[in-house]
């Protein structure tokens, strides 16, 4: 496995490096203070329904009700699957789960709603589900890198995340600015999810501390992706410490050592508790810097029904014990 990398200014360095010696910290007082960390932070352990869509396109009410079974009461949406936002919520009402977490993307890659050509109908579907966060899933594509003829979009997404530059973060920024501040004013908060393209180095900082830089903390906030900050070596702690109350959602996914050093979307996932992330320190560090939000996820390929595979995600979870 590659060594950790950083690629971030001097100042977020030096913060970094304070933030590991807090976390080591903890982890020395961790026999004296364990206890369970959700239940000692009256946080709900949420899921990102995104590796559940071949399920739930096929019997969306059932499958929400599994998952509400394995003991998730807290679900966040990559797509409404086919239906309408009533129908979606009349479905997680019965099941008895909430939704406060909405993904949209940037603009029309695909079927549903995007911010670009279609920003009123994400309020309405927003309000709709109960949503109080929209959640902007994907770097946005500049028109450069957007010609594919007869390709689909995941065909040249990693492609075109890799080309881009500088520019093309401080354009995003404005966008982002620019949506978020549309958002807060129909009561949402809009937040940014990061892949690990972001963390390519763009001069002396990477993308992702350009957004972070650039962005209005009024109207944006982030949703870290732990797999795929992982995925680039980024010092996770180093980000939360240098940027506190800016993460505000965590995406708890975990990742195997085999996973190579890219900025390119290649991992290779693996089930939480058995990948590269110690959590018993993360989520203490992300609950100081001011994460509240956490949703399970987890990237295909999967060797066994997902529905499964996200039960044991919520069973490590919900028992794992942390210093704070």
């Amino acid at each position: 496995m590659q060594g950790w990398r950083h690629g971030m200014s001097k100042r977020t360095m030096m913060k970094g490096i304070a933030a590991v010696a807090v976390a080591a910290g903890l982890g020395r007082a961790a026999a004296a203070t364990e206890t369970p960390f959700f239940e000692a932070h009256g946080l709900p352990i949420g899921i990102q329904l995104y590796p559940l869509r071949t399920d739930l396109r096929a019997d969306f009410a059932g499958t929400l009700r599994k998952v509400a079974r394995i003991g998730y009461r807290l679900v966040e949406t990559s797509s409404l699957y086919g239906h309408s936002a009533a129908d979606c919520r009349t479905a997680l009402d019965a099941a008895g789960l909430a939704c406060r977490s909405m993904h949209a993307m940037p603009q029309p890659l695909g079927p549903g709603a995007n911010l670009t050509t279609s920003f009123d109908q994400v309020v309405a579907d927003a309000h709709t589900i109960g949503a109080t966060d929209v959640v902007m899933p994907l770097f946005l594509i500049p028109e450069r890198l957007l010609s594919n003829p007869g390709g689909k979009p995941s065909d040249f997404i990693p492609a075109a995340g890799e080309a881009l530059i500088a520019d093309d973060y401080a354009r995003m920024a404005d966008f982002l600015n620019e949506k978020g501040e549309a958002l807060r004013k129909q009561g949402l908060q809009l937040s940014y999810h990061n892949h690990n393209v972001e963390f390519a180095p763009q001069g002396t900082e990477f993308g992702l501390e350009i957004l972070l830089r650039k962005t209005d903390t009024k109207f944006v906030q982030f949703e870290l992706d732990v797999g795929w900050a992982y995925a680039s070596r980024m010092d996770v702690f180093a980000l939360l410490d240098a940027h506190p109350g800016r993460i505000t959602k965590f995406h708890v996914k975990d990742i195997k050592p085999t996973t190579p050093l890219n900025f390119a979307i290649v991992q290779d996932p693996a089930d939480l508790g058995k990948g590269i992330v110690d959590w018993k320190r993360l989520l203490p560090a992300a609950y100081a810097a001011g994460t509240r939000g956490f949703y399970v996820e987890q990237e295909d390929p999967f060797t066994r029904p997902p529905i499964e595979v996200m039960a044991d995600n919520y069973r490590y979870l919900a028992e794992l014990r942390t210093a704070g």
